[in-house]
């Protein structure tokens, strides 16, 4: 699931509330780490049974990126100069990581992030040059390069692709292209500084909106790039700077100063309500919702019917996760805990982790904590439980992990990289 500007909200952690340690868990989070000294010691006697490690074949420096299937591996250049994609594939249980196909890549640059979408893969660089974003497609299936546009792409509810160019100093470009041939289908303008928000319907985008540096907000749909509806929302100093964002069916605009925030009904762009919250940085849904986070680190969550607040929180504490009606916290420390979404209320404390990136929104939250010798300690994050099930303890592993359960692909020691498959 960074982010100091109201906009997209991106999957990185959000500063939120403080959670008090609630008494009783004394006992089960003391118990717990006897538990783990335990595993650990079990850990450097016996491999886990039912766990299974395969290595990925890629170089100490290269960059790995999990997927459904398998694995994607950027390589550094060669000493020629050249540089290499290459997916593998992920293995039967036992059996080994099996390279699919390998596409050449630019030389220069970094790459950010590799992804599968619409029966692509999505290769998404920055220019060493300038910093500009440029987003390579390449088939799923044999590898074969389809087309190279700038701009990082999002996917759109009717199965087409968005790409937007937003890196430079002027205005930006917000395209619609073909998703098999990189075909531009229409184009829009991207008003100084940027940053369009996005309704979803079921984590695609299907409307788009833009702000403009006169105050008319902007609804455009997806599919066809039209215009579908527009208001004023500056009667005032026309050139002033708004920060719009798109939570549910909601519009929400911070208004020059960021003193306020404002509701509006997204179907007719009619207003709803305004309310003082000082230094909005961005807003969540949080289990029907809105969450709320400052600036300075508070958090304040509102009713989205009305703008009214049901609970507030100043603390400095960071917003990692929301599920099933519970806030995930984490302290300075790393602490993580849960709250009760509708209330503030402290239901657990989780421990200390490391938070791992995720493949998909609904996989299951995975926390690791490094021991001595190099062992890292794998556990699930249940916030309705309101506990910490540890998985497993691996041997010779530094982190830099992904997850989708049962895979976990992490770094070992040596710098080498492993794709491992947990036991249940």
């Amino acid at each position: 699931m960074s982010i100091i500007e109201l906009g997209e909200v991106r999957d990185e952690p959000t500063p939120a509330p403080p959670v008090r340690r609630p008494r009783a868990a004394g006992r089960p989070l003391r118990s717990g780490a006897v538990l783990l000294l335990a595993l650990v010691a079990l850990a450097g006697a016996a491999p886990a049974t039912g766990r299974t490690v395969s290595p990925v074949p890629a170089a100490r420096a290269a960059a790995a990126y999990l997927s459904a299937d398998g694995v994607f591996v950027v390589d550094p250049p060669t000493s020629g100069g050249d540089r290499f994609l290459t997916a593998y594939a992920q293995p039967t249980p036992g059996g080994d990581v099996r390279r699919r196909w390998q596409a050449p890549l630019a030389r220069s640059g970094d790459y950010l992030n590799v992804r599968v979408e619409r029966g692509l893969v999505l290769a998404l660089g920055a220019s060493a040059e300038n910093g500009v974003f440029q987003t390579t497609a390449f088939d799923a299936g044999t590898g074969q390069r389809r087309w190279q546009h700038p701009g990082r792409s999002q996917p759109t509810a009717d199965g087409g692709l968005l790409l937007v160019d937003d890196t430079t100093d002027g205005p930006g470009v917000l395209s619609r292209v073909e998703p098999d041939t990189g075909r531009r289908l229409w184009s829009v303008p991207i008003p100084p500084p940027g940053n369009p928000a996005y309704h979803l319907d079921n984590g695609q985008v299907d409307q788009i909106v833009l702000v403009q540096p006169t105050g008319e907000v902007q609804v455009h749909d997806a599919a066809t790039g039209r215009e579908l509806r527009s208001i004023d929302t500056l009667t005032g100093d026309r050139s002033a700077f708004q920060r719009v964002q798109v939570v549910d069916d909601l519009l929400l605009l911070v208004p020059p100063g960021s003193t306020r925030l404002v509701g509006h009904r997204l179907a007719g762009l009619d207003p709803l309500w305004t309310v003082d919250v000082p230094l909005v940085s961005y807003v969540v849904g949080c289990a029907g919702l809105l969450c709320a986070l400052q600036q300075t680190g508070g958090l304040q969550v509102l009713d989205p019917a009305t703008g009214a607040v049901r609970w507030s929180d100043p603390g400095r504490d960071t917003l990692a996760d929301i599920r099933h009606g519970r806030l995930l916290v984490a302290g300075p420390d790393q602490r993580y805990a849960a709250r009760d979404a509708a209330t503030g209320q402290a239901r657990a404390e989780l421990g200390q982790w490391n938070l791992v990136p995720t493949l998909r929104r609904d996989d299951p939250l995975v926390g690791v904590r490094p021991v001595d010798d190099g062992r890292l300690v794998v556990a699930e994050l249940d916030l309705v439980a309101g506990r910490s099930r540890i998985i497993d303890v691996l041997p010779d592993v530094v982190g830099n992990c992904q997850a989708s359960l049962p895979m976990l692909l992490c770094q070992r020691l040596d710098g080498s990289t492993a794709l491992w498959r947990l036991r249940p």
